[in-house]
């Protein structure tokens, strides 16, 4: 063979081999872009399918739904953990409170608030414990404790506002500021105005708030009606001894003031329940009495209503180891609130265990006595009368009578009522 047709065997031979690779490369390129094609679309479906192949989470607790875990817990934040209860105490108690060393707390402790003075009502207060004398039924009883501190007082303001203090309610208001004036930190007071017994509205309920106490007394007016004087101290009586009265801690003095021309004409309850009432309550009441008008409807068959009233008020005062005051004129105002603030001020109290434990409702008469001094001076001790030896769960009593509860239109100032219950 001529070696031109040798050269041309061997240039064909390269040629083809590197047709071939070519050939190859090519299909091995294909093939890659084949498969990016087809995996693309393959991956595209599986992302979508997933949230319609899995709705567990949503079918089986639609009412937890799940977290998204952004922290170790589970939840997007760090959980509160779930609230349990303290584990119960071990049921033997430490050495101090076995049998032997238990305190008991006597629940049926007698407290009474009372008033020193000489024979012209001024207030003694200087007078150290064991001078002091309680018996009760006529038995001695032992002093547990003794105090001379000032103590918050909580006091109920009730004004009759019937039409016979007319020509007073100005003085009346004047000499209620007088006393709201002179309260102390920790004292608080509330106002009633009453005519009859649908008409006994309490006008501010207990505060510290002498403004609103002002804006109170100045809101008080004048309406006709019978008056119900019973009534509105049983109602108000029994808020004051009822206020803040679950306060174990509770050491305040409790007290009303009624001023009133004493004489009532309509009441709900009778006198009896009244005082039966009082004597299960430490509510001393103070009453100023504007009884000289009363006389004109005397008669030579009717019993005066003075007198009727004057008996009414001393009862009052006397029972609960308060006191009365009967003013000639309303220039004595100003003179009388100052001692009631004084006496209010002025006072010792005293607690005893009674010897006769019963609480069998039984009516237990108190009396207080004083040693009488090195000078010349008379020392006379008030306080409340008697007490009723009653269990917790006895104070069922009448139906009382209907108490409104008024409120003021801002832009006038005139009082409008609402019926409540009392």
């Amino acid at each position: 063979m001529k070696r031109s047709d040798r050269n041309n065997q061997q240039s064909f031979g390269r040629l083809a081999v590197v047709l071939l690779a070519g050939v190859l490369i090519s299909a091995f390129v294909l093939s890659s872009v084949f498969a990016a094609a087809q995996n693309r679309p393959r991956n595209t479906q599986t992302t979508t399918a997933t949230p319609a192949q899995t709705p567990k989470p949503q079918t089986q607790a639609p009412a937890t739904p799940t977290p998204t875990p952004k922290s170790s817990s589970g939840f997007p934040g760090d959980a509160p953990p779930i609230p349990k209860l303290k584990p119960t105490p071990e049921p033997t108690p430490p050495p101090e409170l076995e049998k032997e060393s238990i305190l008991v707390t006597d629940t049926n402790l007698v407290q009474l608030h009372v008033r020193v003075i000489d024979r012209n009502n001024h207030p003694i207060d200087n007078v150290p414990q064991d001078m002091f004398h309680v018996f009760e039924d006529g038995a001695p009883q032992t002093i547990s404790s003794f105090s001379r501190e000032e103590v918050p007082i909580s006091y109920g303001l009730a004004v009759d506002t019937s039409g016979s203090l007319r020509s007073q309610l100005q003085s009346v208001i004047d000499a209620g500021k007088t006393i709201i004036n002179s309260n102390k930190k920790g004292d608080e007071t509330f106002l009633v105005r009453f005519i009859s017994s649908d008409k006994i509205e309490t006008v501010q309920d207990f505060t510290a708030n002498q403004d609103l106490l002002m804006d109170g007394l100045d809101s008080f007016y004048i309406e006709g009606g019978q008056t119900a004087i019973i009534d509105a101290v049983y109602l108000s009586a029994e808020h004051v001894s009822e206020y803040k009265r679950g306060d174990n801690s509770d050491r305040r003095r409790r007290a009303l003031i009624v001023i009133t021309d004493g004489e009532d004409r309509n009441s709900f309850y009778k006198q009896e329940q009244l005082f039966a009432r009082l004597r299960e309550e430490d509510v001393q009441i103070f009453v100023i009495g504007f009884t000289n008008e009363l006389d004109k409807d005397a008669g030579f068959i009717r019993k005066s209503p003075k007198d009727k009233a004057t008996t009414l008020i001393n009862k009052l005062a006397t029972e609960t180891g308060g006191r009365a005051f009967f003013p000639e004129s309303i220039s004595e105002l100003p003179q009388i609130a100052s001692e009631i603030i004084r006496d209010l001020r002025t006072q010792y109290v005293l607690s005893y265990s009674p010897t006769n434990g019963a609480l069998d409702g039984s009516y237990r008469a108190i009396k207080v006595t004083v040693d009488q001094g090195g000078s010349s001076e008379k020392r006379i001790a008030l306080t409340r009368t008697g007490r009723l030896a009653k269990g917790g769960g006895d104070t069922k009593g009448p139906k009382p009578p209907p108490v409104r509860l008024p409120t003021t239109n801002p832009s006038t100032g005139t009082p409008t009522r609402r019926p409540t219950s009392p």
